[in-house]
């Protein structure tokens, strides 16, 4: 498995990479909140591995727990928070037509990433 790449939410490590597909394994701390995003080259789908969180998609918010999955679509804007005591770890597959982390837009960042 490839190393961490840690980030202020958490970390990610990336289980496969071809050029169909990407593959991350996804663990957001308790707290933690990914950058309101979009991208414009790849869709996503998460699938919840363990722990409790919420998922903000474009107008939506809704609630992400163990087994549960969100498909974020091309361009969508989306996040991830964490809102549980533990860890939440999500399977996140990439496909589209290029998966380099330059293809994040930042909308909004509480780390001042944007």
């Amino acid at each position: 498995m490839e190393t961490k790449n840690i980030r202020p939410w958490g970390y990610y490590q990336v289980l496969s990479d071809e050029a169909d597909h990407k593959v991350k394994r996804i663990v957001v701390a308790p707290g933690g909140c990914l950058s309101l995003q979009r991208h414009a080259q790849r869709s996503e789908h998460w699938y919840c591995v363990s722990g409790k969180g919420t998922v903000t998609l474009d107008e939506r918010r809704f609630d992400l727990h163990q087994t549960m999955t969100a498909d974020i679509p091309r361009g969508a804007a989306h996040r991830l928070e964490n809102t549980s005591d533990g860890d939440l770890v999500i399977i996140e597959v990439q496909t589209g037509t290029y998966f380099g982390e330059d293809d994040i837009e930042r909308i909004e960042d509480r780390y001042g990433r944007v």
